[in-house]
């Protein structure tokens, strides 16, 4: 007699255990399902319920259930979680290499004394004789697989220790397995039941819909900038930003603290004591930020995470999708924004060279997908649902989407949607979406001569727009069913029986224009921000040129002893109204701040209340290159009086760049005293006529100051007086 046939109370299990007073779902159907002893296979969002799905299974049937699980990480806050609402701490436990000997000990006590209802065991554990020789004496209720994705190579996170789970569950019982993922595609799906011979298990598979959550891809522009200013609107809120490599995690981290927001890294580089007490302020709500690698999240249950942000775009839509939905799993706001650039595709694509051809075909075939997904201009909801074979309704996105809120423009699209299905009945149905782009758009490319394509009747018969536009109308006929993309011959596009009776007969389709991501930012390097593109305030410009001469008539020195006028335009941008900003403006350092910029700094205040500007240093972000080092070092060094040609060479720079760098120095309001060198290159007579030169001019300009002395002096000899005339008269 099976358990449920004991007409054992579900629901007052679940009030008794956890809590609730009601299953999620279809919670209720796959435990019923696990109590009848049936092999059973659960594809369940994020935020679903998953976990619930074994664990109260595993409380009431006798022995102990045996959970599969990736990640330490996720076992840790597995077992913290079913302890949490456990009378005992025994109740659930981990297996896997973060445990000393004794403590691996302690827990088998526990499981062989029937105390243990769960213990959760890596992949890699199953592996050892000696685990599976434990197991094997063990009374075992069923296997339960979590993030079984990780089973099959067309999975976003393929692990080849868990294609061998199947050998060792039968050495150790033959019980019921059941598995459960957040993502599958039904290749994925069919594949995973297929290793773990379960092809006979009962499926339930919920709805990929999460429609709290709102869906949006920006280029890649200014990204640090972008992140700031969109976590300093939502202070307070939790959240996670995705990052693809570990150096870039900590990078965003440091900024992120450096501007005022409390963030932390996660990634495989740390060590386990860091990771888990970085994973335990988060969940504490200590931190308000993690800055992630894929490492952080599986399994996660964290309920009010308000924000995923992709920094850099995940390498499948799988990836993608699982990320996303840690966020708004309590049912509230959801926001996910990614950045995107090709630059980032062409990287993810560098990794996959030196891998097994079948390996690479794959993992091109899932970038493909992510970038159809990142330019597409269709509802991005409808896109994702349709990835994971189900059908959606774009008017039920309810502006939940970038796409729907902001819609790009429409075209009449049936002419070329014909052109491109005729093309792929006439090509038979060989080729992938670029070969088609290159043959509709008459690009002879290598693979289109090869196959003598360009003799072709329907070559270039879409010349009129480009391979980008073709590419545009194939996502949008896959996505409304026109064609398929044949995942056994990764990604060969065929037509369906819609688009065949399309070709017959067509009807009407319109088309979007697609999002332009070619401006994008390309350069890794973590960036102070500076508006240098903004628009200058002309009215502002014009009153601190005023209040400059005035300074300057004071101080009885010339103009732009006091503030050089790319200082000022860049005043006109940032509107800097504290002593620490103005020092952040270019070209001013904390010595001039001091000396001249309080009557500048009760300009630009008034200025802007009066307009009532939002001034873009309230989301500045502070730049992580520190070059104080290196300036005190210069300081010193001059200190000591060692020749400026020696400096240079320390450095390994020219004498011509280190003079570059002593003339921002003293432009910054730093005093440096080279009398000590120019002394041995010019004699003090011709240093004071230029000096009384440059108090009366009306500008620094040395081409001015050049032909002033018809050429007596060189260039470099009228650099090095300049800087000791501003370092005297200026600092």
């Amino acid at each position: 007699m099976s358990v449920t046939e004991q007409t054992y109370d579900l629901k007052g299990a679940l009030r008794q255990h956890f809590g609730f007073d009601h299953f999620k779902g279809s919670q209720q159907e796959i435990i019923d399902n696990i109590l009848a002893g049936r092999n059973t296979f659960v594809i369940m969002p994020t935020g679903g319920g998953k976990s619930m799905c074994y664990q109260l299974p595993s409380l009431i049937l006798p022995g102990t259930s045996i959970i599969v699980s990736p990640l330490i990480a996720l076992m840790k806050n597995q077992v913290d979680a079913i302890r949490g609402v456990s009378e005992t701490g025994h109740i659930a436990h981990f297996l896997n290499s973060s445990l000393s000997k004794s403590e691996i000990q302690k827990v088998k006590e526990d499981v062989l004394s029937g105390r243990t209802k769960m213990l959760y065991v890596a992949p890699e554990s199953l592996t050892k004789q000696e685990n599976i020789d434990f197991l094997a004496a063990v009374p075992i209720s069923f296997f339960a697989i979590d993030e079984a994705h990780c089973i099959s190579e067309w999975g976003h996170d393929f692990r080849p220790e868990y294609r061998r789970l199947r050998e060792i569950f039968e050495k150790i019982s033959k019980v019921p397995i059941i598995a459960l993922t957040a993502t599958a595609t039904p290749k994925v799906q069919y594949d995973i039941q297929k290793n773990l011979n379960m092809l006979d298990a009962d499926v339930f598979k919920s709805s990929f819909n999460r429609d709290n959550l709102y869906y949006e891809i920006r280029p890649k522009r200014e990204v640090e900038k972008q992140i700031i200013r969109y976590i300093k609107q939502r202070e307070g809120q939790s959240g996670i930003i995705y990052c693809l490599s570990r150096k870039k995690v900590e990078e965003i981290a440091e900024l992120l603290q450096v501007n005022g927001i409390s963030a932390i890294p996660y990634h495989a580089g740390l060590d386990a004591t860091t990771r888990a007490k970085h994973q335990d302020a988060f969940l504490m709500e200590e931190v308000d930020v993690v800055v992630a690698t894929i490492a952080f999240g599986m399994g996660i249950d964290k309920p009010d995470v308000r924000y995923v942000i992709h920094h850099d775009i995940p390498k499948s839509i799988e990836s993608y999708y699982q990320e996303t939905g840690r966020a708004g799993r309590d049912g509230g706001v959801g926001e996910c924004v990614a950045f995107y650039s090709y630059k980032d595709i062409e990287k993810l694509d560098k990794f996959l060279q030196g891998k097994a051809i079948t390996e690479q075909e794959i993992g091109r075939q899932l970038l493909h997908e992510i970038v159809s997904y990142a330019e597409t201009s269709v509802c991005r909801r409808k896109f994702i649902l349709h990835y994971f074979g189900e059908e959606f309704n774009e008017q039920n996105c309810n502006e939940q989407c970038d796409n729907c809120r902001h819609p790009q423009e429409k075209m009449q699209g049936e002419a070329y949607l014909k052109l491109l299905l005729d093309a792929v009945a006439n090509l038979e149905e060989t080729q992938k979406a670029k070969h088609y782009c290159a043959f509709l758009s008459g690009h002879l490319n290598a693979d289109i001569k090869a196959y003598k394509h360009d003799q072709l009747p329907l070559f270039g018969s879409g010349k009129d727009q480009d391979e980008h536009f073709w590419n545009a109308v194939i996502r949008q006929a896959v996505v409304n069913g026109f064609l398929y993309k044949d995942v056994e011959t990764f990604g060969t596009l065929k037509l369906s029986e819609k688009g065949k009776a399309f070709r017959k007969q067509p009807v009407p389709f319109q088309i979007f224009k697609q999002h332009d991501f070619s401006n994008t930012d390309d350069d890794d390097a973590i960036i102070a921000v500076n508006q240098k593109g903004a628009a200058l305030d002309e009215l502002l410009y014009s009153q601190l040129l005023d209040l400059r001469k005035s300074v300057a008539k004071q101080a009885s020195v010339p103009p732009f002893v006091v503030f050089q006028e790319p200082s000022l335009r860049d005043m006109c941008v940032q509107y800097p109204i504290t002593m620490q900003e103005l020092t952040a403006i270019q070209g001013v350092g904390v010595g001039k701040a001091q000396r001249y910029g309080q009557a500048f700094l009760d300009l630009i205040a008034a200025h802007v209340e009066a307009q009532q500007i939002e001034r873009p240093l309230d989301f500045v972000v502070k730049s992580l290159i520190n070059k104080s080092g290196a300036k005190v070092q210069l300081i010193q060094n001059i200190d000591r009086k060692l020749p400026l040609e020696d400096i240079a060479k320390s450095q390994g720079k020219s004498l011509n760049e280190l003079i570059e760098e002593l003339e921002t120095v003293v432009n910054s309001g730093t005093k440096l005293n080279i009398a000590y060198y120019l002394d041995e290159v010019l004699d003090s007579d011709n240093q004071e006529e230029i000096i009384d030169y440059f108090l009366e001019a009306e500008s620094d300009d040395l081409l001015a100051a050049y032909h002033e002395f018809d050429g007596c002096y060189s260039e470099e000899e009228l650099r090095l007086v300049r800087i000791r005339f501003l370092s005297e008269y200026g600092n």
